[in-house]
């Protein structure tokens, strides 16, 4: 409540090490306890039957999870078309206020990038060997999802437990501070600035923002009354999020989105999940047969939902779109009509080819750092110290495009025709 987004960002770093600390530990001593990397190998391979089964990137027919229809979901449509916290694929969210406090554009870029990969390739691996080990001490738990704290209750020594339900209590206070931070900028900046006291001193705005904050705690103590599980909680986020992602894509390269566009999209995307639900047709479950087909339809409707909103309502006004470009000069042939009456004429996107040859490193980079720790884990060391020279080759890719580009290190140019602001 007190320390705002400074005091958020060092807490969340100290309580990473904390968890990351303690699932690790955890990981060791469960490792330990079959016998090694070696014997863990040795005895997943046996329960699944094959390496390939086992540990593969692909894994065989016989042991797939997920409908082939989802895989290609996944890696097709879901990545671009559904939002949630921490994955906004048009940016937002407390992921866009780390790089806004970074520096310059290029330290932001390189903090998100080492986010992604602690995020997807550090983050999991303790995790996933845990859930190994797991399968092979209780192969036949009714619910699997008891295996990790079992796991935790019995390998683990007395003195580190309490250790790990730190970890466990660092995970979850880092991710509530986040979230009521995030959600108090929210109420602070697009209701109580914009509504109720636009001229407000700095000091009316930080005691606003802790009133927000304590506003939300009780809140949100309300609606978990409501909730009788975890699951209803991530459901109703998914069905908020699942099909409106393009639309907050194009928000950076369309000058016509406007925000009943982002309204309708969220309204949308919720009234079809609970409408698909109704019929059995959720996203609660990716290994179900039903996954696909209700990404897709809901995606499908959500996007001619809000394309048919944008062009029922009005832009927004001249005076809020020179405003947004002079900031942000977003570039590309989307904002032609506005860069050109600014006087910025045929305004390229920033980075330009350079930008598109980051994103494609920056995906080799996570995906290569993924499969090369698991692969000195558990697999084979040559193929990992491979991938892992992929990924380290990517990232210095994109470090040293980032050098070459000073837009990303430097102002750039707001000022055309002044007249006009």
């Amino acid at each position: 409540i007190f320390s705002g987004l400074w005091g958020v960002i060092v807490t969340d770093a100290l309580q990473f090490v904390v968890a990351m600390g303690g699932t690790i530990l955890l990981a060791v001593f469960a490792v330990e306890s079959v016998g090694g990397l070696g014997a863990l190998t040795e005895k997943a391979v046996a329960h699944f039957g094959s390496t390939d089964a086992a540990f593969g990137v692909l894994p065989a027919a016989d042991h797939a999870w997920l409908p082939l229809s989802t895989l290609l979901i996944f890696l097709g449509v879901q990545w671009w078309a559904a939002w949630y916290p921490g994955q906004e694929p048009g940016g937002g969210g407390y992921v866009v206020q780390r790089i806004l406090s970074a520096k310059d554009e290029r330290h932001g870029l390189l903090a998100t990038l080492w986010f992604t990969i602690a995020h997807y390739a550090l983050r999991p691996w303790p995790w996933i060997l845990v859930g190994f080990v797991g399968l092979i001490r209780y192969p036949n738990l009714a619910n699997p999802e008891e295996g990790y704290v079992r796991v935790m209750v019995d390998v683990l020594p007395s003195p580190f437990k309490g250790l790990l339900l730190a970890a466990f209590a660092a995970a979850y206070m880092s991710t509530i501070s986040t979230h009521l931070n995030w959600g108090a900028s929210y109420l602070v900046n697009d209701v109580y600035l914009r509504f109720l006291k636009p001229n407000a001193s700095r000091r009316a705005q930080i005691i606003a923002s802790r009133v927000a904050t304590g506003v939300l705690m009780v809140l949100s103590l309300v609606v978990m009354s409501f909730l009788t599980s975890v699951e209803q909680g991530w459901k109703l986020l998914i069905g908020l999020g699942a099909g409106t992602g393009l639309v907050f894509i194009l928000r950076w390269y369309w000058w016509r989105v406007n925000a009943w566009s982002e309204i309708s999209a969220m309204v949308a995307s919720f009234l079809t999940s609970v409408f698909l639900a109704t019929f059995g047709y959720d996203l609660s479950n990716p290994a179900g047969p039903t996954y696909a087909k209700t990404m897709l339809i809901t995606v499908l409707v959500t996007t001619a939902v809000w394309l048919a909103v944008t062009f029922a309502t009005g832009p927004e006004s001249n005076a809020t779109l020179d405003r947004f470009y002079r900031k942000v000069r977003p570039g590309g042939a989307g904002w032609r009509p506005v860069s050109t009456r600014l006087g910025f004429g045929n305004d390229p996107i920033p980075g330009g080819v350079l930008s598109w040859v980051n994103w494609v490193a920056g995906l080799v980079a996570v995906y290569c750092a993924v499969v090369s720790l698991g692969d000195l884990l558990v697999g084979s060391q040559l193929r990992g110290l491979l991938y892992g020279a992929a990924a380290i080759g990517a990232f210095l890719l994109i470090y040293r495009n980032l050098r070459a580009d000073p837009s990303l290190s430097t102002a750039v140019d707001t000022t055309a025709r002044p007249e006009l602001s």
